[in-house]
């Protein structure tokens, strides 16, 4: 992707949020966060990622409202942003969090006692580190107190 997709990705983002947040006055959309925007590589259409925090009929509806807002926000991009083309604006669930739960469930499944272990030997080496480190400062202490 080259450096100006990946500008004006973060940009529709932060702008999109922004206008939907402000002035999409349609019911049916409730509150959304947009976690990804892909432009397309000719700048026609561009894929926008929203999360819904309602159940599946809310995103459903959440992405009804959003497409009939969709020629809106465009006109309104249009004015905002220096680009001589504005995207076509394609709303999509994002669906990436429930496939990370999914994962990290099969996991705890699988490896049980895997993760007490890691948990339990990252804690008893942080308190051997900072034991050390505290052992090393008194140290210093004693060596500087006896040069004075």
């Amino acid at each position: 992707m080259s450096k100006r997709i990946a500008r004006l990705n973060e940009q529709l983002k932060r702008e999109l949020s922004e206008l939907i947040r402000t002035q999409v006055r349609d019911p049916r959309v409730g509150i959304v966060t947009i976690t990804g925007v892909e432009v397309a590589r000719d700048l026609g259409s561009a894929r926008i990622f929203v999360r819904d925090m309602g159940g599946d009929a809310a995103v459903v509806e959440t992405l009804k409202g959003l497409e009939a807002a969709a020629p809106f926000l465009r006109s309104v991009l249009g004015r905002l942003l220096h680009v001589r083309k504005v995207p076509e604006l394609r709303f999509r669930e994002d669906r990436s969090y429930e496939g990370a739960m999914r994962i990290d469930q099969v996991l705890l499944e699988v490896l049980p006692e895997a993760s007490n272990v890691t948990e339990a030997g990252s804690e008893s080496d942080e308190t051997d580190t900072r034991e050390a480190a505290v052992d090393s400062v008194d140290q210093d202490a004693v060596a500087e107190a006896g040069n004075a």
